[in-house]
């Protein structure tokens, strides 16, 4: 199972014990997988008066390919509302393989009603509202509620990377409006998410490890939290060690490259100038040097005696090689 499903199943045995949470993470459902079934008009367009309304068979219908919300939904209704409904499984093929819809569907009249007014979607008159629009503020005005309803978003609409690889959660909206309560309830619990347009669809994503950390927290799927934390971990461990070896290596090569340059100049003085010819201090320095090719600037200058710092023995190494540039120069003017 993905990291993604890991984290679904742990958040459909998750069910808040107050009604009024249980009805704010079912009208995130609705919100996402729910449709009508029975009426005339489109579903965008679902405005009816109420003498048309009880002319018309309303039933309501929430799918989903993933079965976590079908079941979900179905604890929901039977916990908040005391509704049995049976859940439809039915299979289909497409170009990648074979795929999975599950569905429920609420045929009783005075049961659709019953649930469509506790989530906010039908108003005094018995008339069921557009289920795309954004959730009433009523029903997500405490902060149980608002992580309720994040919760089922991402039940019904959301996925997740494997942390393992990259970070990334996603919550899939079909517009605008959708989007944006999504990301101001999340800034409520001070998350910030990003929204881009993918095809016709909106998408509330957040990349950052902390962002997609305090998400779990908000949602309480804190056994997955800790899971994420672990790969969070692992991952800045093992990035810190990659960084420590790449500035190692470049010290290294630094050190190799200035030791072998100062070994040459330092050959080049004995040959053209010759090592009993330069003061005391350098001519020590060099002969160091030249018996510690390797050796780092604060060895070398406890081999000297009296001993100096590594600053003491870089100025002296400077030295040298000026004088032996400024004798390659003379001899090019010669």
């Amino acid at each position: 199972m993905s990291f993604s499903g890991t984290v679904k199943e742990e958040l459909v045995k998750h069910v808040p014990a107050a009604r009024h949470c249980q009805i704010a993470e079912l009208a995130a459902i609705l919100h996402f997988c729910g449709h009508y079934v029975g009426a005339q008009e489109r579903e965008t367009d679902f405005v009816q008066s109420a003498e048309k309304k009880k002319e018309n068979t309303l039933k309501l219908s929430i799918q989903a390919e993933n079965e976590a919300v079908i079941r979900k939904c179905f604890t929901l209704l039977k916990k908040t509302f005391n509704i049995n409904t049976s859940v439809n499984v039915t299979f289909s093929k497409k170009a990648a393989g074979r795929s999975t819809s599950c569905s429920i569907l609420l045929e009783n009249p005075d049961e659709v009603r019953q649930v469509l007014q506790a989530a906010k979607f039908m108003d005094k008159d018995g008339v069921p509202g557009n289920l795309r629009e954004p959730v009433s503020t009523l029903i997500i005005r405490n902060a149980c509620c608002q992580r309720a309803f994040l919760r089922g978003a991402f039940l019904a609409a959301g996925s997740m990377s494997d942390p393992e690889k990259s970070y990334h959660l996603e919550i899939v909206c079909t517009n605008p409006a959708q989007a944006e309560q999504i990301c101001s309830i999340l800034l409520l619990f001070q998350v910030e998410a990003r929204i881009v347009q993918r095809k016709k669809y909106r998408i509330v994503y957040m990349k950052d490890g902390t962002g997609i950390s305090d998400f779990l927290n908000i949602v309480e799927a804190h056994v997955s939290l800790m899971t994420f934390e672990n790969y969070r971990i692992v991952k800045e461990m093992r990035n810190s060690v990659n960084r420590r070896v790449n500035c190692e290596t470049a010290n290294i090569s630094k050190t190799v490259s200035a030791s072998t340059r100062q070994v040459d100049d330092i050959l080049y003085l004995k040959q053209r100038y010759g090592l009993a010819n330069l003061p005391d201090n350098l001519r020590q320095m060099a002969e160091v040097r030249l018996a510690n090719p390797d050796a780092p600037l604060r060895e070398l200058g406890e081999y000297l005696n009296p001993p100096v710092g590594k600053s003491g023995v870089n100025h002296r190494l400077r030295k040298l090689s000026e004088l032996a540039d400024r004798l390659r120069e003379v001899r090019k003017e010669q």
